[in-house]
């Protein structure tokens, strides 16, 4: 809270947020039509009953999304909400760990 009573700080969470929805979807547009793709391995974090686990199941849920962008996709929900890392730390520093420790290992 105190860093959003910044207006700079404020300022640049609305800009980030106006990319996403603009430029930040052409350039994915672009990179699809072009055939890019993420290269190393992803791991896909969200809140169980959020809205990632309820608006993207027409389309296979979030690890189908991110499958169209990475061969190396592997994740799952977190029984939290929007901000897991906060309201699940453990469980969010217990998949980071598997995660990179796993991926050390390959």
């Amino acid at each position: 809270m105190r860093a959003i009573r910044e207006p700079e700080h404020a300022h640049a969470i609305c800009e980030e947020y106006r990319a996403a929805a603009t430029m930040d979807r052409e350039h994915d547009r672009q990179d699809l039509a072009h055939g890019r793709r993420i290269t190393c391995p992803i791991l896909a974090l969200w809140g169980a009953g959020g809205p990632l686990d309820t608006w993207y199941v027409e389309e296979g849920g979030p690890l189908a999304l991110w499958r169209a962008w990475g061969d190396a996709v592997r994740g799952h929900a977190l029984d939290a909400g929007h901000f897991f890392s906060e309201e699940a730390p453990d469980q969010t520093a217990e998949a980071l760990n598997s995660f990179f420790g796993a991926e050390r290992m390959e």
